[in-house]
């Protein structure tokens, strides 16, 4: 299955709106998408990362947008094309 960059945005839009919605004492790695994901780092903004890294241990603790050890969840084949991002943790 393909995704355009329409369908990405708004697959990572819903994604970001579910993240964003959970308090934080529900503080935990967040679930796989039922679609086929790569983890991609050095895009999450600020407190919307998927899961820990070196700096702290839980999803939505991303201190700051863009850190390149904190990844989120996208559509298999997107985080090549987003400008910044890596399959590699950074």
């Amino acid at each position: 299955m393909q995704f355009d960059s329409k369908s990405a945005s708004l697959a990572a839009a819903a994604l970001a709106a579910g993240l964003a919605s959970r308090s934080v004492t529900e503080a935990a790695p967040a679930p796989v998408p039922q679609y086929n994901v790569e983890k991609c780092y050095g895009i999450a903004a600020a407190g919307q990362n998927d899961c820990q890294t070196v700096t702290h241990s839980c999803a939505g603790e991303a201190k700051q947008a863009r850190e390149r050890d904190s990844w989120i969840y996208v559509p298999a084949g997107t985080c090549v094309k987003i400008d910044g991002a890596s399959l590699k943790r950074g």
